[in-house]
């Protein structure tokens, strides 16, 4: 009886310490990785010595293992999952960030495009789903899902599918060609009803909160960019993608020679944007041996006190747009 009584208290210990949730995310530095491998150019320049890397931070849904060692570590610093995931479900928010990198790489792609003087033009590839409200519609949709064509068309932003759907009776069924997990689905979708925001009058439609994800292409033949999965979300590694594929898409080594790593979003006009958690991206970075580290003005003060109590001995620099990123690395002499 007493054994099996100190069984039973293990397994109960081992289930609350390991197994068990709690309400609470823990952020620690991530990784910093080489871009290129997730970037292929048409007829690039492959003369890079050196490599650009983007910046990761760690999120982690704590039990009370992490907590434990989390309070223990000083990179590591404890938030409550509320905080991270608003009104949004796990599910959703992993989504919103799946969206929010495709974002970002079509913007990289745009802006690399301006910077190396190679026109462009803008299509729509997809439209994404963020979530699906209610209760309707969860059987045949998930957030993340890619929506390839309803009815037999492809739809190419909201409006269009709006415009599709408007001949249609709430109730009537649509046959909606998906692809989730990278496997393409064929769903009969009964239309609900959309009331919009400020509208009296209702719409049939999909019961889903969609978005368009864009592509961009050189509009001359041999410059198209595409990128490899990168089993990343969120839109900070943006500026480095620019940068790498700006160096892939122009004569020479931009890198020269040097370990450079960065964060920052990148819109179509170049304009880097701050991010959030940089003090685990200079641990991130440190940790890689960067020398160099591009980092967006507004989260310049943050980088600094960080980078000065790990005692990293990589430059920060802060830049707004990625033209001040590509001038500082064009005014570098090569490295011995």
């Amino acid at each position: 009886m007493r054994a099996a009584a100190y069984l039973f208290t293990l397994i109960v210990l081992v289930y609350a310490v390991v197994f068990m949730g709690t309400p609470y995310v823990v952020y620690q530095p991530g990784d910093a990785s080489e871009v290129a491998p997730m970037i292929k150019v048409e007829n690039e320049d492959t003369a890079e010595k050196g490599t650009f890397m983007m910046t990761t931070v760690s999120a982690s849904y704590a039990n009370v293992a992490l907590l434990l060692y989390s309070a223990l570590n000083p990179n590591a610093e404890i938030d409550r999952k509320a905080e991270r995931l608003g009104d949004q479900t796990e599910e959703e928010y992993t989504a919103t960030q799946v969206y929010y990198m495709s974002s970002s790489q079509s913007n990289a792609v745009e802006a690399a495009y301006k910077a190396a003087k190679i026109p462009f033009r803008n299509t729509t590839e997809y439209l994404f789903v963020f979530s699906v409200p209610g209760e309707t519609g969860h059987r045949q949709f998930k957030p993340g899902d890619k929506i390839l064509s309803v009815a037999g068309h492809q739809v190419t932003d909201p409006e269009a599918l709006s415009l599709l759907l408007s001949s249609r009776k709430v109730g009537d069924q649509v046959a909606v060609s998906l692809e989730r997990d990278g496997k393409k689905l064929a769903e009969d979708v009964t239309l609900v009803e959309i009331k919009d925001s400020g509208k009296t009058a209702v719409r049939p439609g999909l019961g889903v909160v969609i978005g368009a994800v864009q592509k961009v292409e050189a509009s001359e033949a041999g410059r198209e960019v595409n990128f490899t999965d990168t089993d990343v979300g969120g839109p900070s590694a943006g500026l480095m993608f620019t940068m790498e594929i700006y160096n892939r898409l122009t004569k020479g080594d931009l890198t020269k020679g040097y370990r450079v790593a960065g964060t920052g979003t990148i819109d179509p006009s170049g304009e880097v944007g701050p991010i959030g958690g940089v003090q685990f991206k200079i641990v991130a970075a440190d940790r890689k041996g960067a020398e160099i580290f591009f980092v967006p003005v507004k989260n310049y003060a943050v980088a600094k006190a960080k980078a000065d109590k790990i005692g990293a001995k990589m430059k920060l620099v802060p830049v707004t747009t990625v033209s001040d990123a590509i001038q500082y690395m064009e005014k570098l002499p090569v490295k011995p």
